[in-house]
């Protein structure tokens, strides 16, 4: 048996795909939220991407008018003329391009509503991916073996009451981000799903029912209320409805791992069951070999980022835009000479794109150096961070979700926010 002490104390659920058997029932609307509770209904959420692999953020959005880049880039550098054609970089302000396979992000930032961070990364110069990872998702960059992710204690700095499913990760298993003590979720596809408590078996029946029942002895812990309406909803939505899920406004998600689980976040959001934080990742990144220019690996993730994006800004419409900040982040960036396999190896600063109606849009914040001279390179190879990635967090997470806990959520870091929202 799955004790209440159990579920209480495990501190996260971890749901991922298999089969219940039957016909799994989730997350319903009109079973949650009730009419005489639209606060509870228009709870903000953040939403975070993380590109796994370290994206190349000279190649998303690079210098115009350095002419050492394309000597250090002779087959990867691209021309913003517009005798390039289809091949052109996109010119965002005269001093920074778009990479073309992030186009339908264009739109956005004409409109004011998508921010740039540019030479964003870690402090610590670890060139490891499983370090630079676990540094970013813990917000701890010098401190191995920290127990709790940054999320997840933002989370806990929300101040208010919350659902079983205020955090919820996309994924297979729990990211790093959302390890601690707050519950969430990790789901991999809503239709077909269930329920396993970290250090239980997963065949112990740990069913919806007896879920709900140790919900309801909670009435101090957690908020019983909210709990019950949360489960009822599990009861009303079947995995048929889920997957005939019709996104608004004619946006078309890829069919992709992120398209898909971007789609699924759109659902959970409009659903009303009280979703807080989200979690996608998309992954490929590593681009050491035949990284390409306008074909290739690069091209293909970022075409999938920004379709997937657009996609689900779009299905969100003006109803729930104001609501929702989307936020990516990968866990370094790239050389800034190309190597002799045509692609780039593991560097230091990347960029990051910040996205909502909030956001002091319109613009590429943070730096980069005005000329990639050796002397102003990271050892001489690497774009330098000039902006702590925990800065860009700590802004984009306390302004959206009122959360002013900086040295909580980021515990050791005496760094200010970088100013990303309208005044």
């Amino acid at each position: 048996m799955i004790t209440r002490r159990a579920f209480l104390k495990s501190g996260i659920f971890t749901m991922f795909s298999a089969s219940l058997g039957g016909t799994p029932f989730f997350l319903r609307r009109t079973a949650l939220a009730a009419e005489n509770d639209p606060g509870y209904r228009r709870r903000k959420t953040l939403v975070t991407i993380f590109q796994r692999g370290a994206m190349d953020g000279l190649m998303a959005v690079p210098p115009l008018d350095d002419p050492l880049f394309a000597k250090l880039r002779p087959t990867l550098a691209m021309d913003a003329a517009r005798a390039a054609g289809e091949n052109a970089t996109l010119d965002l302000n005269g001093k920074f391009g778009l990479h073309p396979g992030f186009s339908p992000l264009l739109p956005f930032f004409q409109e004011n509503r998508l921010a740039i961070v540019h030479g964003v990364g870690s402090p610590n110069p670890t060139r490891s991916h499983f370090d630079a990872q676990d540094y970013m998702e813990s917000g701890t960059p010098f401190r191995k073996g920290t127990s709790s992710g940054w999320l997840n204690r933002a989370v806990g700095e929300l101040g208010h009451e919350g659902t079983p499913f205020r955090a919820v990760a996309m994924t297979q298993t729990l990211p790093r981000s959302l390890y601690g003590s707050e519950p969430a979720l990790a789901i991999a596809d809503l239709q077909d799903y269930r329920i396993n408590l970290p250090g239980m078996p997963t065949a112990v029946g740990a069913t919806e029912q007896n879920l709900e029942a140790l919900y309801r002895q909670t009435t101090q812990d957690l908020l019983q209320s909210s709990g019950n309406r949360s489960f009822e909803a599990m009861k009303t939505l079947s995995a048929t409805e889920i997957r005939n899920y019709r996104p608004a406004n004619g946006a078309k998600y890829p069919k992709t791992p992120l398209g898909q689980s971007l789609r699924q976040i759109a659902l959970l959001i409009k659903a009303g069951v009280g979703l807080e934080v989200a979690f996608a990742e998309s992954g490929g990144w590593d681009t050491h070999v035949q990284q390409g220019t306008t074909r290739g690996a690069f091209a293909r993730r970022a075409e999938d980022l920004a379709q997937s994006i657009a996609a689900f800004w779009r299905d969100l419409g003006e109803t729930w835009q104001d609501n929702v900040m989307l936020m990516t982040m990968t866990e370094f960036g790239r050389t800034v000479r190309e190597n002799g396999s045509g692609g780039t190896d593991h560097g230091r600063a990347s960029c990051m794109f910040v996205l909502g109606n909030r956001v002091d849009g319109g613009k590429v914040h943070g730096s980069i150096p005005d000329r990639l001279e050796v002397e102003a390179l990271a050892d001489g190879r690497d774009l330098p961070v000039t902006t702590d990635f925990r800065a860009v967090f700590a802004d984009v997470a306390g302004e959206h979700l009122n959360i002013s806990g900086d040295d909580v959520i980021f515990p050791g870091w005496e760094g200010q926010r970088l100013a990303l929202m309208k005044g």
